[in-house]
């Protein structure tokens, strides 16, 4: 039968140590590797968001049917750097009436344009526009008005704002409501409608 010698004990210990010290080091590697994986991860979706494109949920039915309540939506920062909002895009925008709340709405007039309403029609600069997302629906304008804001028609939107209105109108606290708003405070245009799956499509 063998006898192992001290030496041969010490031979077995040695050559166990490398072993455990390489499966710590390849277990603090995948750590540290995963870590690194997860904070990119978290910058890249960070960035994405904050000036590419951001997901947002529609709180109200102030643009049904374009957009129905509680349908998500994408909307893209890139080109507000580059062309200023127009006539018809659908913009996301902090709302002026509770803080904190993000808001969804069509651009009717920007920053010079005159408002103004004739017999449940919106006039820009005098022109009757041509409205088919509103399916029909007359537009007046609203009695009560957010706080201390006033406005009178025909209304000339001031440069750096812009005049917006759900397309629901008989169902929408807009700029009839609480004024025009800034385009700073414009977070994106919205491009699509992501969720639910029924509701899926550009804008």
């Amino acid at each position: 039968m063998a006898e192992y010698t001290a030496e041969d004990q010490a031979d077995l210990e040695s050559e166990e140590q490398p072993e455990k010290g390489n499966k710590t080091s390849k277990v603090l590697r995948t750590i540290l590797e995963l870590a690194i994986a997860f904070a990119l991860a978290v910058g890249l979706t960070w960035l994405l968001r904050t000036f590419v494109v951001e997901p947002f949920e529609v709180p109200t039915g102030s643009m049904e049917t374009t957009i129905m309540i509680d349908d998500k939506l994408l909307a893209e920062k890139v080109s507000l750097n580059f062309n200023a909002v127009e006539r018809g895009d659908i913009v996301v925008f902090a709302d002026k009436v509770v803080p904190g709340r993000v808001l969804v709405k069509r651009v009717i007039a920007t920053g010079g344009q005159v408002v103004d309403f004739n017999n449940g029609h919106v006039l820009v600069d005098g022109v009757p526009l041509y409205e088919p997302y509103v399916n029909g629906a007359m537009t007046y304008p609203l009695d009560q008005h957010f706080e201390n804001t006033i406005i009178d028609y025909p209304f000339t939107v001031p440069e750096g704002h812009i005049w917006v209105m759900g397309d629901n109108r008989e169902n929408s606290a807009d700029s009839r409501y609480f004024g025009s708003i800034t385009e700073t405070s414009i977070y994106g245009r919205a491009i699509m409608v992501f969720w639910p799956l029924e509701n899926i499509g550009p804008l």
